[in-house]
């Protein structure tokens, strides 16, 4: 009876330590989270999309003779995604464009379960960034964080609606910093290893204090997460949904210079302590960098305030200004420091005989192009000026700023050659472009 006595003793005694320590405070992120998930919205969208599947619909006699839509048999779809409240009283919600593209209802849900009609003020699809408003009270906004003091292994929260199955909260890392994908004209990503799924895009990435540092957009993978996922860094996004909230689209203009990133080799041969920086190598007369200028051999090393770490970089500061907008250029010349003053301006439209002669061809209707001068490999190319929004160009996935340098594997170096190719190949070409700091492949027809 003693022995079943002292059992019962350390029992009580055990399961009274257990209890004791079930009552401590334990490590716990929900606190922040309650705070920050008010902002983030569920974004439900209805388009109208034609359906090409059914072979039906290509002939007009069957549409007719089976009572089928003439306009090719369209249906309605529905899709999810994220957005998140950046300005309370305004009811202003960033979302990607491509959550909201083509859209004709849009509808948002809060997480309160209120739902409401949204207006679309505005999208960049350079950017992949929309903006849109709701008419509610009531509104938590989300603070804002600063992208640029993110470092690799910084904790990282995703909050958004994966597959649509509502507000998901999912724990990561920084896995890495100023990713290029070729996705968009301008780019800067984010990655992290925090589960991102088809529905999250347009949703929160936050730090751990609860700050907004960046909107998911992106997976690598298919289906779903395997661990690398990509958000736009919160510096991106406030300087364009500024310019969308205020006068609902981006004016976006030229600098005028060509630039390359440094290798260890090219600096120090010029003397210089760092890779960083952008190197001019070509400039454009009667540009703003002109203008301003700058010359072929100059390395900038900062814009308006901030460091340049390189070509990319370079590329998507002037992105995010206005044409009008002045840009101060931190430069060294020579080894010397130096600072200039840029005012960003349209770029100047492509020749007339340019733009004609493409909408010839129908694989590239809607483009223009200009020859650029060969670089210091040697490589020239031809830029996409322009995209008619729409056109079989902008359909194929051509984008102004692209640099077209092969067609079906044979280099092209003005835009005659490329159109002549074009000409005989009017079904079915690759192109190989140079977009941004990446080469990507894009076959037409």
């Amino acid at each position: 009876m003693r022995r079943m006595g002292a059992w019962l003793v350390v029992a009580v005694v055990g399961w009274a330590g257990v209890a004791g320590a079930a009552t401590a405070p334990l490590p716990s992120l929900a606190p922040m989270i309650k705070q920050v998930t008010p902002a983030v919205v569920n974004v439900a969208v209805k388009a109208t999309i034609a359906d090409p599947a059914n072979p039906l619909f290509a002939d007009p006699f069957f549409r007719n003779f089976f009572g089928l839509p003439d306009d090719g048999g369209s249906r309605e779809v529905t899709s999810a995604g994220s957005g998140v409240i950046i300005d309370a009283d305004q009811g202003l919600i960033v979302t990607n464009h491509h959550v909201i593209n083509g859209a004709d209802v849009i509808r948002i849900t809060l997480r309160d379960q209120r739902s409401f009609a949204a207006e679309l003020v505005g999208t960049d699809p350079e950017t992949d960034i929309a903006v849109l408003r709701i008419p509610a009270e009531g509104l938590t906004a989300i603070p804002i964080g600063d992208s640029d003091a993110l470092e690799v292994g910084d904790f990282v929260l995703a909050i958004g609606n994966p597959f649509g199955i509502g507000q998901t909260v999912t724990l990561g890392i920084v896995s890495a910093l100023g990713r290029g994908l070729g996705l968009e004209v301008y780019e800067d990503f984010i990655q992290t290893d925090a589960s991102i799924n088809p529905g999250n895009s347009g949703g929160a990435l936050v730090n751990m204090a609860g700050e907004l540092v960046g909107i998911n957009t992106a997976i690598l993978g298919r289906g779903g997460s395997i661990g690398i996922g990509f958000a736009i860094p919160v510096t991106m996004v406030r300087g364009i949904a500024e310019q969308i909230a205020l006068h609902g689209s981006i004016d976006r203009g030229q600098l005028g210079v060509r630039t390359q990133d440094l290798t260890p080799d090219l600096a120090q041969g010029l003397g210089l302590a760092s890779t960083a920086g952008a190197l001019v190598v070509a400039v454009k007369p009667g540009s703003p960098a002109d203008q301003a200028g700058l010359q072929p051999g100059d390395l900038v090393i900062g814009a308006n305030g901030r460091a340049v770490d390189g070509s990319f970089d370079l590329r998507n500061k002037v992105g995010l200004l206005r044409v009008g907008d002045s840009m101060a250029l931190d430069v060294v010349r020579d080894g010397v420091p130096r600072t200039v003053m840029a005012t960003i301006e349209h770029e100047a439209a492509a020749p007339a005989s340019a733009a004609t002669t493409a909408a010839t061809v129908p694989l590239l209707a809607g483009a223009s192009f200009q020859a650029l001068p060969p670089d210091e490999d040697g490589e020239g190319g031809v830029l996409v000026s322009d995209v008619v929004p729409g056109s079989p160009a902008a359909r194929a996935g051509l984008r102004p700023g692209d640099v077209i340098v092969a067609v079906n594997r044979e280099p092209v170096a003005t835009p005659e050659a490329l159109l002549d190719i074009a000409r005989q190949n009017s079904s079915r070409m690759s192109l190989s472009v140079v977009r941004g700091n990446t080469r990507v492949f894009i076959l037409i027809g």
